[in-house]
């Protein structure tokens, strides 16, 4: 009975995570769209690659199961997907837009290395050799983007943060100007 129960768990935590999926697949190309630096860009587009990859493995591990991928909304992705449109609708300029994209992805990535996890090491006590296979597989992309997302992070947080010295030089500059009407009244 146990591994019954523990068969049921494996199969809503792959649900949630196929939904989770489903919804990248959505997301990735908004935030593809909202990225204004090309490297960071081209990285979305190829994680949109990788997502339907991730999608199809599902499948085949669902398929394996004699069990149906839907039936499941993952409102933990929701929640993120959410975040991350608001992130996007806010009026960053380009690099602090960059930045605040890459963390809202971050927090993605995060969750599903977290699910894909928990999904792994259940597989492994199911026996599911296979299935741990196509879920390490996943595990290692996602962790392997997560990666290149904090790479991108520390050059463009840099960007970032140099328009954020340029701004707070141009107000010291401005503050340290004598006014007009002071130097007429010296004069």
């Amino acid at each position: 009975m146990p591994k019954e129960s523990l068969r049921e768990l494996y199969v809503n935590e792959m649900k949630d995570l196929y939904s989770a999926e489903i919804q990248l697949v959505k997301a990735l190309p908004k935030m593809a769209k909202a990225s204004s630096n090309a490297e960071l860009r081209r990285g979305f587009e190829e994680h949109l690659r990788q997502t339907s990859e991730h999608v199809s493995r599902l499948e085949q591990i669902f398929e394996a199961l004699g069990e149906k991928p839907t039936g499941k909304k993952c409102v933990g992705m929701e929640g993120l997907v959410k975040e991350g449109a608001e992130t996007i609708s806010e009026d960053y300029e380009d690099a602090l837009m960059n930045a605040a994209i890459i963390g809202a992805a971050q927090r993605v990535e995060h969750y599903e290395i977290a699910g894909y996890g928990t999904v792994r090491a259940i597989a492994e006590v199911l026996g599911e050799n296979e299935h741990v296979s196509l879920l390490e597989q996943t595990l290692e992309e996602e962790k392997q983007t997560d990666e290149k997302l904090t790479q991108l992070a520390e050059q463009i947080n840099s960007q970032a943060g140099e328009g954020e010295e340029a701004e707070t030089e141009a107000r010291e500059t401005v503050g340290r100007q004598p006014s007009k009407s002071k130097s007429r009244r010296a004069a």
